[in-house]
């Protein structure tokens, strides 16, 4: 097929995966850790961060018997936080059955591991028959096919056509060509259709809009957060607190402070910053204290080495913020 034909001499070189037409056993570990840390988190993103946790845990049996608090430290920076817990939880598991298992539906019993996941691992680390649908695939299908409705509508259309694709061939394989496809040439804005190996048969190039395909659904309007999180400092330390095990940011290391509401930040004078999670964006002021509250368990970290503390990019950027106003006026109590 002319796309497989296209992904052995242009797949890209990706620290978890093997050549085309590699013949030879297959790691689990590490394809399952890349797919665990590409959801929603792009390749460049991933890369240091993927072959630093391998040097620091090379099997899922030292992964599994690290610390859950040590694993999120290192995870800091990539976001989605529940995929740290679920990794750990997975690697616990995986550790006491002696190994991934090969299927699909058994890979899906696995904490963290969901459709696209479980597929992905069975084809690409196992050789299973599988049909593996992620972002990209969904959009080369959507315009292979000029789909002229959102994904969110389509899926099971889009489903039986990737089946389509996958029939009759190595379905790891296939997967990779695909993904890379929709990476690199079929992208969201401005494909690069003369360099795709099958535009020839692509009804959205023909439509002559290609980028048309498929259609957005209207973005809803993101709702408005607001919090405080306190600076107390003392002797060049800084005091952090852990965050409760449910929820945003759960189990991570985090500036303390009052539950989150709801709602525009009202006016003041505080320092603030803003962050944007997927489903709200966030305004945090950032309040000055010189003693935590009684009776909060924390702990003081050094101020010089703040890049230990696994600290995540919203209280990292607090913590930025107020130590560059700090170097522009002195702080005051």
């Amino acid at each position: 097929m002319k796309l497989l034909d296209h992904y052995s001499t242009n797949a890209r070189a990706l620290p978890w995966r093997h050549p085309p037409g590699h013949d030879g056993p297959r790691d689990p570990y590490p394809i399952w850790l890349s797919e665990i840390m590409l959801q929603q988190t792009t390749v460049a993103t991933v890369t240091p961060r993927f072959e630093r946790f391998l040097q620091k845990w090379p099997s899922v049996e030292g992964l599994a018997a690290a610390p859950l608090e040590e694993l999120l430290g290192e995870w800091a920076g990539l976001g989605y936080y529940a995929r740290a817990r679920n990794l750990h939880g997975c690697a616990v598991k995986v550790a006491e059955i002696g190994g991934f298992p090969s299927s699909e539906a058994a890979l899906r019993q696995l904490p963290g591991i969901g459709d696209y996941t479980a597929a992905a691992i069975a084809a690409i680390a196992f050789g299973e028959d599988a049909v593996v649908i992620d972002t990209n695939v969904e959009r080369v299908v959507a315009r292979l096919h000029a789909i002229d409705r959102p994904i969110k509508d389509v899926r099971p259309q889009i489903r039986t056509l990737a089946g389509e694709l996958y029939a009759g061939v190595p379905s790891g394989e296939m997967a990779q060509a695909l993904m890379d496809l929709g990476a690199t040439i079929c992208r969201p804005k401005n494909p690069k259709c003369e360099a795709c190996p099958i535009a020839d048969d692509c009804k959205a190039y023909a439509s002559g809009n290609p980028q048309a395909f498929p259609p957005r659904p209207a973005k809803a309007k993101r709702p408005e957060r607001h919090g405080i999180a306190w600076w107390i400092e003392l002797d060049g330390q800084l005091f952090l607190t852990r965050r409760a095990d449910k929820g945003m940011l759960g189990g991570m290391a985090a500036l303390p402070g009052p539950d989150w509401q709801d709602g525009e930040a009202p006016p003041s004078p505080l320092p603030a910053i803003r962050h944007v999670f997927t489903h709200f964006a966030l305004t945090l002021r950032i309040e000055q204290r010189s003693q935590p509250p009684a009776n909060l368990e924390g702990w003081w970290h050094p101020l010089d080495r703040l890049e230990e503390a696994g600290l995540p990019t919203l209280y990292r950027k607090a913590a930025d913020a107020m130590l560059a106003q700090r170097k522009e006026a002195p702080l005051h109590a």
